[in-house]
């Protein structure tokens, strides 16, 4: 009995490493290269005061305002009281392009030797703004507006989209003499529509088509009359509608009949 169970330690006991020994085979051992541990860098010697502060990048305007050359340089408080005097805050019935148009006429007045006017308007146009339209202003990423034209194309794109203009476009299209407005009445809202949507691409000749289209018989008739042409044409697909200068000369002319009957 103590042979058998001697022999059997002796058997475990030699085939135990074996097991071990194939295991330890299959192991790898890498080559060690300092070229690929990563390049241990110094801590950070900065104070945790210094570590907590807030970041300081990114807080850069959006408008770029080229260097001013000219000496003594200064804008007049009188002028930036002027400016902030009517400020466009982005309401739905504000125009943007009459604001565009104000803003151009106020700047236009102001000379400075050796500065830009468009140095000057970059710099004026945020005090022409308040309310939605300076935080969409100062929403817009750092650097981006560099000319005034940039301002311009952004201003009216934020503030007079595209469906806007196309529905403008549509109503100027589609514009018709009210049963009870008077020929100056209808010239009148007819013009204000024009206005409305300065960017409407029609031509002298497509606007004064549709509007002479839209007219009442009654007043067609008086525009050929006016226009020396026949009063019995009935629309402008005829070859009696009044030439472009004619019909230009002829509005002129009712407009200011109208204006002198109105006279006391």
């Amino acid at each position: 009995m103590r042979t058998r169970s001697s022999s059997n330690l002796i058997v475990e006991s030699s085939t135990t490493p074996k097991r071990r020994n194939r295991r330890r085979s299959k192991q790898r051992i890498e080559p060690f290269s300092l070229e690929e541990n990563p390049v241990v860098t110094m801590a950070d010697q900065r104070t945790i005061a210094e570590l907590l502060q807030a970041p300081t990048e990114g807080y850069e305007d959006a408008i770029v305002i080229p260097a001013i050359l000219a000496e003594n340089f200064e804008l007049k408080q009188g002028l930036l009281n002027l400016i902030t005097s009517k400020q466009f805050y982005g309401f739905e019935k504000e125009d943007p392009h009459a604001h565009i148009c104000w803003f151009n006429k106020i700047t236009s007045t102001i000379k400075y030797k050796e500065v830009p006017n468009s140095s000057i308007k970059l710099m004026l146009f945020p005090f022409s703004i308040k309310g939605a339209t300076r935080i969409w202003l100062e929403k817009e990423p750092p650097r981006s507006i560099l000319t005034w034209e940039d301002l311009v194309s952004n201003f009216i794109n934020q503030f007079f989209p595209p469906s806007k203009t196309t529905n403008l476009r549509n109503e100027i299209t589609n514009f018709q003499q009210r049963f009870d407005e008077s020929f100056c009445e209808a010239w009148d809202r007819f013009k204000d529509l024009l206005r409305a949507c300065p960017h409407h691409g029609f031509t002298e000749l497509h606007q004064l088509d549709t509007f002479y289209n839209a007219l009442t018989q009654t007043d067609q008739d008086s525009l050929n009359a006016a226009a020396g042409v026949s009063t019995n044409a009935p629309s402008c697909s005829t070859p009696h509608f009044p030439k472009i200068p004619a019909l230009a000369d002829a509005i002129k002319a009712m407009l200011l009949q109208n204006l002198l009957l109105q006279l006391p």
